[in-house]
């Protein structure tokens, strides 16, 4: 497993299914669990210790509104972590997205936009592909065909 995709609730599961979608579609490795900062602390710092046992290298965390699970994962790794903020509840994810981008100093967490599942894992592709060139021409490949969409509209 290279990446562990953690969701807040099972209400993100829609969303998550198109970071899903495009890991399968590069060849990425993942595992998918529904885990919660507040609810859950204790399993969820079990699974981002036992993810890191199994080679996990990159965690990509989605949750809506307070949004705490990417910190939290982030507080309790030093791989890349990636917060997937999801619009839900009165403010539509901005409240989310805040919660995601405003860490405080040496607890980094990535944040792509509210929604963007798919960014989510092309960074997450992005950051495997450092060290993995089969990958990174996979994701070169797929650059390209999106252009060539882009060129053919």
């Amino acid at each position: 497993m290279d990446v562990l995709i953690l969701m807040g609730s099972r209400s993100d599961a829609e969303i998550v299914a198109k970071a899903e979608a495009t890991l399968d579609e590069l060849g990425v490795a993942y595992r998918t669990l529904v885990r919660s900062a507040h609810r859950t602390p204790e399993e969820t710092k079990q699974a981002v210790r036992e993810a890191e046992a199994k080679g996990c290298r990159v965690f990509i965390c989605a949750a809506g509104m307070a949004a705490h699970l990417a910190g939290f994962v982030a507080a309790h790794t030093v791989r890349p972590v990636i917060g997937l903020p999801i619009a839900a509840g009165p403010l539509q994810g901005q409240d989310a997205l805040l919660a995601t981008v405003m860490m405080p100093p040496g607890v980094p967490v990535a944040t792509v936009g509210i929604n963007a599942a798919r960014n989510a894992a092309l960074l997450a592709a992005q950051i495997l592909a450092t060290n993995n060139e089969a990958l990174a021409a996979r994701l070169a490949e797929l650059r390209k065909q999106e252009a060539e969409k882009v060129l053919r509209a």
